[in-house]
């Protein structure tokens, strides 16, 4: 028997990356997903790998009703929900403050507050009778970011700190029904993408020398942090964990001045 046999999960940002990482842990484990993502390109993917264990479903998750939508769906497919992972998000590319004129930093906000934090309000207060129902959990995907500075931008650091405090309060809203828990990664292979508001392109998340300068001196794959949202997704091993935030950073937030790490030559 699988750890998540019989579990019925909800994963946004699901198409590439993390989000296509946590989708092959949790079929592999047993559970049946609702994979959600804005492009429909990398969902025609997830069919393809995956056929009936997961249904994909085109939402953008900074609006309400798509998180509504995505809750009945589960419900009407599947006929409960367990989990609802809430990592979609988008980044602002490490912009400086500096290097933005107010009409841009107020759109720029404005968009990507929408994406990584609001969907995940969204996604809590849609669940919430769900999740009651099954005392199931909902996990957010925060960053290094979520605890240091020079991961984004300001935007996208104030957004992901942000997550951390949905993280922390909801799991004292919803308790003794629902565990709240995040999973904070830090350097992954995967595409960025960018915001519309400042006319940002998709780019690789992983510059050149990146693996030189982490303590573990190796880029995880993006399918490696799926273990880590299996944990938290699973009754056996986490029911007695809430309003937790496990780092996955490779060592960056240990990370000395004079090396990455102390055998590091």
């Amino acid at each position: 028997m699988s750890r998540l046999d019989g579990i019925v999960a909800i994963v946004t940002g699901a198409g590439g990356g993390i989000g296509r990482g946590i989708v092959r842990r949790y079929v592999s484990e047993g559970a049946k997903v609702v994979a959600a993502d804005i492009d429909q390109k990398l969902l025609d993917r997830l069919d393809d790998e995956f056929g009936a264990d997961v249904l994909t479903m085109r939402a953008d998750v900074a609006q309400a009703q798509a998180n509504v939508q995505l809750v009945d769906v589960a419900l009407e497919r599947f006929g409960r929900l367990d989990v609802f992972c809430a990592n979609a998000g988008i980044y602002d590319q490490n912009v400086a403050l500096a290097d933005l004129n107010i009409e841009a930093l107020d759109k720029g906000f404005d968009e990507l507050f929408a994406v990584n934090v609001k969907s995940v309000l969204f996604a809590a207060r849609a669940a919430h009778d769900a999740l009651v129902a099954s005392r199931g959990t909902l996990i957010g995907t925060a960053s290094f970011a979520s605890f240091s500075s020079s991961g984004g931008g300001a935007l996208y650091t104030a957004s992901k700190h942000a997550v951390v405090g949905l993280i922390k309060q909801l799991a004292y809203e919803f308790a003794p029904d629902i565990r709240v828990n995040g999973v904070a990664p830090g350097i992954a292979p995967t595409t960025l993408k960018g915001l519309n508001a400042l006319g940002q392109q998709p780019r690789d998340s992983v510059l050149q020398g990146t693996d030189r300068a982490i303590p573990l001196q190796a880029i995880p794959d993006a399918d490696a942090y799926g273990g880590l949202y299996a944990l938290l997704a699973s009754r056996e091993d986490a029911g007695h964990i809430t309003g937790s935030v496990f780092n996955a950073d490779s060592g960056l937030a240990i990370r000395g001045m004079s090396s990455p790490g102390g055998r590091v030559r």
